[in-house]
């Protein structure tokens, strides 16, 4: 059996606790050590084989793995955040399929959820946005063409950007394009739950100068939206006048205070 096991944002109590055990048992780790926190690694036996993936193709990590797996290993590969998200792991599903080796997938928490801790922020506040946009900036690695950062952007959705920060001034210009102004609220959040986090509020027109002041050019999150400070409706789920299978409806308003 090959895990899959996503890592959490960085913070190394923020892997999940199955995701910590099978650390534990693990004969082999295959890491993302470009962004995984080397932390976690102290939860692996002393005689764990550890390789970073940051240093092989592709080949070179499924053979690890494939090897390791046929001699009853058992084998994790630790993916940064999710690996749902931006962690290429369907082409390494895929290889094992044709190798006929079975595989389980251990989610983890997400840095997109990471940066909405440190902003204590909510990204669907009522009557303000109900739907998050996870995204990125086309760059070397190309973006299908439908889904282009200005048709997205025509929605004033909360938009939650990855692998973006090196290139704020196109995306600038896309947010500008595609309908938000550039008083748009909008952060900057640099290594979410990591010791050096930092948490950069501003507005989509001061996204580049931003960065620039606070020497940020990579590993950081760009969220975007009204959500970042606004007015908001109060939600019905726990209002008074709101029925649910749990609790009946009542007329009588309690004052906050």
């Amino acid at each position: 059996m090959i895990w899959f096991v996503g890592a959490g944002p960085g913070a190394e109590d923020l892997i999940t606790v199955r995701g910590q055990k099978l650390l534990q048992e693990a004969d082999m780790v295959v890491y993302a050590g470009s962004l995984v926190n080397p932390k976690l690694l102290a939860n692996c036996k002393k005689n764990c084989e550890i390789h970073n993936s940051a240093y092989l193709t592709l080949e070179q990590v499924m053979n690890f793995m494939v090897k390791a797996e046929r001699q009853g290993k058992r084998v994790v590969r630790l993916h940064t955040g999710d690996a749902s998200l931006y962690g290429a792991i369907k082409e390494q599903m895929d290889w094992l399929d044709r190798e006929n080796i079975a595989y389980e997938v251990c989610p983890g928490v997400s840095s997109f959820c990471g940066a909405a801790a440190a902003l204590k922020a909510e990204y669907t506040l009522p009557d303000v946005s109900q739907s998050v946009i996870i995204t990125r900036m086309a760059g070397r690695t190309p973006v299908p063409e439908r889904e282009s950062i200005r048709s997205f952007a025509a929605h004033r959705a909360t938009m939650v950007l990855f692998l973006s920060t090196g290139l704020l001034k196109e995306l600038t210009r896309e947010l500008l394009m595609g309908g938000y102004s550039k008083d748009t609220p909008a952060a900057i959040v640099y290594r979410a739950t990591w010791p050096d986090e930092e948490v950069h509020l501003c507005h989509v027109g001061t996204l580049e100068e931003t960065a620039r002041k606070n020497n940020i050019t990579k590993t950081a999150l760009i969220v975007v939206g009204d959500i970042l400070d606004s007015d908001y409706r109060r939600s019905d789920l726990y209002h008074p006048e709101f029925a649910t299978e749990f609790r009946p409806a009542v007329s009588e308003h309690i004052d906050k205070g």
